[in-house]
């Protein structure tokens, strides 16, 4: 079960696709949109990340900050940065703990089969750490317009 809307966004600590290590809090004073998504080069995933990147010049003039996270290692983030040129940093999750952490890492159903995994879902955190918005069960196509509306009601 994902985090709810006003609770603080736990802080963590993980590596970017160049291994610098981005600590959550690290952001206070600017909004966060956290999205949580299940594997690089995916056409889901991919579909996700660049709404992310075609917006990012709205998300710029909000003064707001994208930071995707997946159990993806640092070198499967800097191949799926570079090859879509996404301008914000995807951070490595590989223990799956910051997932676990916000609720976003259980059963999934693929062709009959069950496994773990990230449930994709979206965080929108206010300037003060608190959760201001949750999406689960995120649809990628149209996504960043979604979570664009829901930043001009912060």
């Amino acid at each position: 079960m994902p985090l709810t809307v006003g609770v603080s966004a736990p802080d963590f600590v993980l590596p970017d696709e160049n291994g610098t290590l981005r600590r959550l809090s690290d952001y206070r004073g600017r909004p966060v949109v956290l999205y949580f998504y299940p594997k690089d080069d995916t056409p889901g995933c991919t579909t996700e990340a660049c709404g992310f990147r075609d917006d990012y010049s709205a998300y710029l003039d909000a003064d707001v900050v994208i930071l995707g996270v997946s159990p993806d290692s640092v070198q499967s983030h800097a191949k799926f940065k570079e090859k879509y040129q996404l301008p914000f940093p995807l951070l490595a999750d590989e223990d799956h703990k910051v997932c676990e952490l916000y609720g976003v890492w259980g059963m999934k159903k693929f062709m009959g089969r069950e496994y773990e995994g990230v449930l994709r879902t979206t965080f929108l955190i206010d300037a003060q750490g608190r959760i201001a918005r949750v999406f689960e069960n995120v649809r990628p196509a149209g996504h960043s317009t979604e979570v664009l509306e829901a930043i001009k009601r912060l």
